[in-house]
């Protein structure tokens, strides 16, 4: 009894996060997550996204994005596109923007980026506007994949580039209601695009998670949780 009664607070504390996890919504449990990186990281590290997002695009630095409007969908608060110095129209855009703002404005407004609110349903861009978008890991977090993916077509412009990493096969949270299939992405997200590159592996086991993809040593994927690396360019008409 002694014994249980030292790790009952602990065991009651524990319950009590379960709780709070299970009455959040979608939109507080992804506030939640980069609070706790903000805290733990005393700031957003963002240096990594050079090498990530060049990764996707098969390239060797930013000469591809010179002078073109380039944004990335779901892009939290980090700065995923400070690396970037030869286009000075940078787009963050995300449903929590404005939160985001509030909690960690006093960092992300030395991003260089401009950042844009989006809803589940709309991004507030013109027709045909960008150049080249950019998505993160971000596609699993929508409500609405398909309208969100018409999205996509809409503020692309004819021959531009929409270039992703997409989680696949994970199970559903809170914060990531939506389970892709490959299948899925290629046959309704990538409707009207023309697939430049397509690679997808099994997820590591140990090691730096995207070295498979950054290295094309590429791992079999059997229904287990997978990353997909795309890019596709929107067709004319």
């Amino acid at each position: 009894m002694r014994n249980l009664s030292l790790h009952l607070p602990e065991r009651i504390k524990e319950i009590g996060r379960n709780l709070l996890y299970l009455c959040r919504t979608k939109h507080e449990a992804e506030l939640a997550y980069w609070k706790k990186c903000f805290a733990k990281e005393g700031g957003f590290s963002n240096e990594h996204y050079r090498k990530l997002l060049l990764g996707m695009a098969g390239e060797a630095d930013d000469n591809f994005l010179a002078d073109k409007r380039v944004a990335d969908f779901g892009c939290g608060p980090r700065g995923t596109l400070c690396w970037i110095g030869s286009t000075d129209t940078k787009i963050g855009i995300d449903v929590l923007t404005a939160k985001y703002l509030e909690l960690f404005g006093s960092v992300m407004k030395q991003h260089g980026m401009l950042y844009l609110s989006s809803t589940e349903t709309m991004i507030p861009l013109p027709d045909a506007f960008l150049d080249v978008l950019f998505t993160l890991n971000a596609f699993d977090h929508v409500a609405n994949p398909d309208v969100m993916g018409s999205e996509f077509r809409r503020i692309l412009k004819p021959g531009g580039e929409l270039i992703g990493s997409f989680n696949l096969n994970e199970p559903k949270t809170k914060a990531e209601p939506q389970c892709l299939q490959e299948s899925w992405v290629r046959n309704h997200l990538l409707t009207g695009y023309e697939i430049i590159s397509w690679r997808v592996t099994a997820k590591p086991t140990s090691g730096y998670l995207y070295q498979p993809l950054l290295d094309n040593k590429l791992l079999p994927v059997n229904n287990e949780p997978a990353i997909l690396w795309v890019r596709a360019k929107k067709k004319n008409g």
